[in-house]
């Protein structure tokens, strides 16, 4: 069966509860002009003169854009309570992204349209929250923080520990991230998903051996 695609008419039996902007977190859901919203990034604003703001980047779960808006600080605006389900994604079957519920064994097939840049973050196995209305799938994250493997990188080398030089490396599922010049092919390595930025190297594994 074809999937319902989200748009306007898609949330409108969506049970909505007001949320100021006070209460504003990265991740939450709120409906503006028919459309669901993530929040991305907010600061809140204390000018010197004139009133309090808050200034927001937020996603359309609808259609996938994104957009800077600015509220009045305390304003108040309809809340999206969504269904979040935590799913492991397993593999690709054509154009969809197929994820599994590790409790029930459940499956959801997401096309590529709605995962969207998030693609390169998708190794077997990664753990993914998934936001959906009936049957209607608006958004995939992943964990702010995941272990990838270096697959492909230069050979490494010393660097100097004051000023560290960095170096492309792909990791498996596909980024393509700037690492320090001591990194090697099939090193795990911590990467914040969020900027597509070099943390740390990953010696979990190290440590499970000792």
């Amino acid at each position: 069966a074809q999937r319902p695609r989200s748009g306007k008419g898609a949330i409108s039996a969506l049970r909505m509860a007001p949320i100021g902007t006070q209460d504003f977190k990265t991740g939450t859901t709120i409906v503006m002009d028919g459309n669901v919203y993530k929040v991305l990034e907010f600061l809140h604003v204390k000018p010197g003169k004139g009133s309090a703001f808050v200034r927001t980047k937020l996603k359309n779960l609808s259609n996938g854009g994104s957009l800077e808006k600015t509220f009045r600080a305390g304003e108040s605006l309809e809340g999206a309570d969504l269904t979040k389900l935590d799913m492991q994604f397993n593999y690709i079957d054509g154009d969809d992204y197929v994820f599994m519920d590790m409790t029930t064994f459940d499956t959801e097939s997401v096309s590529a349209d709605v995962i969207g840049e998030q693609s390169i973050w998708m190794k077997e196995g990664v753990e993914t929250t998934i936001l959906k209305y009936g049957n209607t799938i608006l958004d995939v994250s992943v964990p702010s923080t995941l272990s990838l493997e270096v697959i492909e990188t230069e050979p490494s080398r010393k660097g100097n520990p004051g000023d560290p030089e960095l170096k492309a490396a792909t990791l498996e599922g596909g980024s393509v991230i700037k690492v320090p010049v001591f990194i090697s092919t099939g090193e795990k390595i911590n990467v914040d998903t969020v900027n597509k930025k070099y943390l740390s190297r990953d010696n979990s594994d190290n440590k499970k051996k000792l």
